[in-house]
């Protein structure tokens, strides 16, 4: 059971106005976001950075910044956000082979040098203490302008940010996000946990 419950996606209009943008990256309103509007103003800002943060102005895809957040997820222990990005992961073009593969990525020709420094980067920057050195940081200078480098940190903290907010509040998993972490976690053994509805 949650913390708190969602309000309705028709509560506020504004935070319903600029929610549509998970339409296209989830296909609905994240229960997160429609918790977070029982202070609109919490909702708006989170609305805009995640935006920002998603925006591809270098050489990051989409599925790769889900592939990011999914990490950092994972690593953090966050089932929501696991499923949830997983989900975006798979909608933004990540087949069934790359996103079974991800926690193999060292060992995996799925993914390039590029993605490998990426990934090591965001497991490395979302871990308690962080565990960024200067192998890694060079690796992911040695793959990624400074631009890409500001875009790659920014969906490992955007998702510091949600998994201490749904962890903590329990947020429950909606059925979209629900059937995809069943599609593609279940061989890892994930599971809706706290987050069941």
């Amino acid at each position: 059971m949650p913390l708190i419950s969602p309000l309705p996606t028709d509560h506020d209009n504004e935070v319903a106005e600029l929610a549509k943008f998970f339409n296209e990256t989830l296909g609905f309103p994240p229960n997160s976001v429609l918790t977070m509007q029982r202070r609109p103003a919490i909702a708006k800002a989170f609305i805009q950075l995640n935006k920002a943060v998603m925006e591809n102005q270098g050489r990051v895809t989409s599925e790769q910044k889900r592939l990011i957040g999914y990490l950092t997820s994972a690593n953090t222990g966050c089932r929501y956000c696991q499923a949830h990005t997983i989900l975006a992961a798979h909608r933004y073009g990540g087949s069934d082979s790359r996103l079974h593969e991800i926690w193999n990525f060292r060992d995996s020709d799925l993914f390039s040098a590029a993605e490998k420094a990426a990934f090591e980067f965001a497991l490395a920057a979302s871990a308690v203490p962080n565990a960024v050195d200067e192998p890694i940081a060079d690796e992911l200078r040695r793959h990624w302008d400074e631009g890409e480098i500001v875009e790659i940190l920014g969906v490992i903290a955007l998702f510091g940010y949600l998994n201490r907010w749904n962890d903590s509040m329990g947020t429950s998993i909606e059925a979209g996000a629900i059937a995809a972490g069943e599609q593609h976690l279940q061989h890892i053994g994930w599971n809706p946990g706290k987050h069941r509805g």
